[in-house]
């Protein structure tokens, strides 16, 4: 059985304040893409698990270990569901690492709904959001899979009415890997942020005026290539460009198709492109 983890982009992203637990508390809309990583599970006839990987960042950047999120989700479904039977499981990334798309979260998410799925646990939509908030803050979004604003960890959602369909976005990651850690490091702070609940797609030429991400600023000093994709992406004719989560992926929003292949990139730099669809 194949699922297809999507991902998603961060539309704003305020960082609010440091939370007694030691994360920090956002304010955020996400909103999913097309682009997806190809998740297969077959049941073991071995009685033991294994895991593998292809594609996107298999060279290196991600190892199979039983760390992956996707190990992780059968873990914590097994703790309370003894009888799971073992699984081969295999992972093929389409979607970068280290790429501020939230690939790692939505793999968690879908291989329990996957094990949900092919191993009839019945999960209500209840039981998927709390399994999946024990993975990590973004994971839950991908129950829902569509347009939220989010705040607390990440882990918080109201829908989120925001439709960009017809639009073209374009991904440009350099070849360049930040860790959340690295990320938070001197993170700039919004103490009155934007309200993104109030975010009108109608208003999308002016977006860059009041819709920021904060990790850019001092992002964008450390890597200065990040800054040169964002202008780039305007200068394509991008209505909206920004750095996506804690990075290292820009995304431009454009009306029309861009010329990608005017996009000055070398051979290691990620660029996908797609018409949005919700």
């Amino acid at each position: 059985m194949i699922f297809f983890p999507n991902c998603k982009i961060n539309i704003g992203l305020f960082v609010t304040g440091k939370r007694e637990d030691g994360f920090h508390n956002i304010e955020s809309i996400f909103y999913p893409l097309g682009l997806n990583d190809a998740l297969e599970m077959r049941e073991s006839l071995n009685n033991e698990c294994s895991f593998s990987l292809s594609g996107l960042g298999s060279n290196g950047d991600v190892t199979p270990s039983m760390d992956n999120s996707v190990m992780k989700a059968y873990s914590v479904l097994k703790q309370d569901f003894p009888t799971l039977p073992s699984m081969n499981i295999h992972l093929d990334k389409g979607i970068p690492c280290f790429a501020g798309l939230g690939g790692g979260s939505s793999d968690g998410t879908y291989a329990l709904k996957l094990l949900d799925y092919m191993c009839g646990l019945n999960l209500s939509k209840e039981q998927l959001f709390h399994y999946a908030s024990i993975l990590g803050s973004d994971n839950p979004f991908f129950v829902e899979n569509k347009p939220m604003f989010v705040y607390g960890r990440g882990e918080k959602m109201e829908e989120k009415e925001l439709s960009l369909k017809d639009y073209y976005i374009v991904l440009v990651k350099p070849n360049l890997n930040i860790s959340t850690k690295e990320a938070y490091q001197n993170v700039h702070k919004t103490p009155q942020p934007f309200d993104l609940r109030t975010l009108n797609v109608n208003d999308i030429k002016n977006w860059k005026d009041y819709v920021a991400n904060d990790f850019e600023v001092n992002l964008f000093e450390k890597y200065p290539i990040l800054k040169e994709t964002k202008q780039m992406l305007y200068s394509l004719g991008a209505l909206y460009s920004q750095m996506s989560g804690s990075g290292a992926t820009v995304f431009g929003l454009f009306e029309t198709k861009p010329e990608i292949e005017r996009i000055k990139a070398d051979k290691d730099t990620f660029i996908h492109i797609e018409k949005l669809k919700i």
